[in-house]
């Protein structure tokens, strides 16, 4: 389980497509040096300092290519790592170890990078009212793994996709004609359980959108002074959000704001991977038959 996800069910069909990606038809490397079956262990080793995320995405790919493989680790998702460290020893197949090898370890590489960079931001806004934000600038096809990676890092999740939520940014009203209108439209439509976003640019737009009733507004590039005054004039009828611009060392100023949310597409879009190696593998015993 992720997050409460279920890997059979909801991300198997992730995971072999990234496996077809990299074995079209066959291992042609790992074939030529391993003629038959033999059971072997390699190591998980920790090469940066971090957070470490997605160890049963790692191990459930091995097992894609080998039902039997085992994984043995003392950590678990969230816990923090270290530079040379032992993470676990995965057993099997030797084969499925080889093949499987670099689709795994994109996947931890990937997720614990992005726990770390998002558990980095956070420590910034402890003694802050200001929750920290993910956003849908993900990777193509890896939503599930780095928006669950924000979370391991301390983060929270922002709408999953467009179907999860109301977000009126600048087209949305563009298209409607007026931010009054895209409200308006959007309550018509969607059940009344859904909250109205609506992202705002200048004073007079987050002027319109209390007037409309949206729900929560979003401060889009606006300068730090815009956003203090935007805060004052909604006074807490609508919870408030800033975006755009939003870097680390920014993270403080907008939190002494007042905002009750930061988001931060960097957090998926631009956090370096964390880095891991197998090595030592070696086999154990060769496969009765």
């Amino acid at each position: 389980m992720i997050n409460g996800v279920n890997l059979k069910v909801n991300i198997d069909e992730y995971l072999l497509n990234a496996l077809r990606e990299d074995i079209t038809n066959e291992d042609v490397t790992t074939n030529a040096v391993m003629r038959e079956e033999a059971i072997g262990e390699a190591e998980l080793i920790c090469k940066e300092d971090g957070i470490i995320c997605g160890l049963g995405v790692f191990e459930r790919v091995f097992q894609l290519l080998d039902s039997n493989i085992v994984f043995e680790t003392s950590y678990k998702d969230a816990d923090r790592v270290k530079n040379k460290e032992l993470i676990g020893v995965i057993e099997g197949d030797i084969r499925a170890i080889l093949s499987g090898e670099r689709t795994a370890l994109n996947y931890l590489q990937r997720m614990s990078g992005i726990a770390t960079i998002t558990n980095e931001y956070v420590k910034e806004l402890k003694d802050y009212k200001t929750k920290l934000l993910d956003t849908r600038k993900t990777t193509p096809n890896m939503r599930l793994f780095e928006k669950y990676a924000v979370t391991v890092g301390g983060g929270a999740n922002h709408r999953y996709n467009l179907s999860d939520g109301i977000l009126l940014k600048d087209n949305h009203i563009g298209a409607a004609g007026s931010v009054t209108r895209a409200v308006k439209m959007a309550r018509e439509y969607a059940p009344f359980v859904r909250k109205i976003e609506v992202e705002v640019e200048t004073l007079e737009m987050v002027k319109e959108a209390l007037e409309a009733k949206a729900d929560i507004v979003m401060l889009d590039n606006m300068s730090n002074e815009d956003m203090a005054e935007a805060v004052r004039i909604i006074h807490g009828k609508a919870q408030t959000e800033c975006s755009g611009n939003v870097t680390k060392e920014r993270l403080l100023e907008i939190a002494e704001i007042g905002v009750d949310f930061v988001s931060c597409g960097a957090l998926t879009h631009s956090a370096p991977i964390l880095d891991f190696s197998l090595k030592n593998l070696h086999p154990k015993m060769k496969l009765q038959k």
